[in-house]
């Protein structure tokens, strides 16, 4: 997904010179084609999240369209304030882009875990929050941004996340991409679990139920005529994200629940746990730890239809 990012930005920044590159100490040879042909709009802030946050915010209320980038935690959390007061307070066209999403960094330890970023920045007046499926969304959700002029929370996973679309799908914000169709479930995926998503779609697909498979790319705004659609069309509706249950898809799609029901079906969410974890390990180490893997999912999504 990073890859994609530097694919995307570079390619654009032909066509755009108003977009600039704000890294935080990270990157400097992932952006190495950026820095060689815009030398004067890459800028290495160094280990100084919540400054370069605050430069960006200001550039982009010259008329530039800056992108801030490096580990979710420290382009969130260290910069709440600026990015709350800075960015949002003035509706400046800030994109926020968060490498590492979930546990992607898990053998670094709970530092640089991002369980709960979505929630954060979710909350913050004005902020869409996009977070991609596979590196293809990636690129398209970068020129989506440049074609509206709000702040964006650009949530990505690594790098090595399976390519799932064959061809550049329709991405626009606030609407989501049906994968598969399927009549028993609803599976609603945001972010870089989406290829957990579908396989857990095939595993259930085996066992006679048959599941739509939804990349829900945009957590902020919701896609609400998808939600309408899924919740009075399937028994059984549920999410699949990298992130806390606490404020996340699964969070916000509950909020939508409470002002638009009620509703027949019933809601199942599967994400992280409210907690830190002491021991560390690998990503998929710590997917399954938290049920995090197709076959859990589809075990518990089953058990979960039966009882319906």
């Amino acid at each position: 997904m990073r890859n994609a990012f530097a694919h995307a930005i570079t390619a654009l920044a032909r066509e755009d010179p108003r977009i600039s590159l704000l890294s935080g100490d990270i990157g400097n040879r992932m952006f190495d084609k950026f820095k060689t042909a815009y030398p004067d709009r890459f800028f290495n802030c160094g280990v100084a999240e919540s400054n370069m946050t605050g430069v960006a915010a200001g550039m982009a209320l010259c008329g530039l369209r800056p992108f801030t980038y490096t580990i979710t935690p420290f382009v969130t959390t260290r910069c709440l304030e600026q990015i709350r007061v800075d960015v949002c307070y003035h509706n400046a066209p800030v994109t926020i882009v968060a490498v590492g999403a979930g546990y992607s960094y898990a053998t670094l330890g709970s530092t640089h875990h991002a369980c709960e970023d979505i929630a954060l920045l979710r909350a913050l007046p004005g902020m869409t929050v996009i977070c991609p499926g596979d590196a293809v969304e990636v690129e398209a959700a970068v020129g989506a941004i440049l074609r509206q002029d709000n702040p964006v929370y650009l949530r990505l996973g690594k790098k090595g996340e399976p390519v799932i679309h064959e061809t550049t799908p329709n991405f626009e914000i606030g609407k989501g991409i049906t994968i598969q169709d399927g009549s028993d479930i609803c599976l609603l995926n945001t972010g870089n679990t989406l290829p957990i998503a579908i396989e857990t779609g095939k595993i259930l697909e085996r066992r006679g139920i048959s599941v739509k498979v939804v990349s829900l790319h945009t957590v902020k705004p919701l896609d609400q005529d998808l939600l309408k659609e899924a919740f009075n069309s399937y028994p059984l509706v549920a999410t699949v994200e990298e992130h806390s249950l606490i404020g996340g898809l699964s969070g916000a799609i509950a909020e939508w629940l409470a002002d638009n029901g009620p509703t027949n079906a019933h809601f199942c969410r599967i994400g992280t746990p409210d907690k830190f974890f002491h021991l560390t390990g690998s990503q998929s180490y710590l997917r399954k730890q938290t049920g995090l893997t197709p076959k859990s999912i589809a075990d518990l999504l089953e058990n979960r239809l039966l009882k319906i």
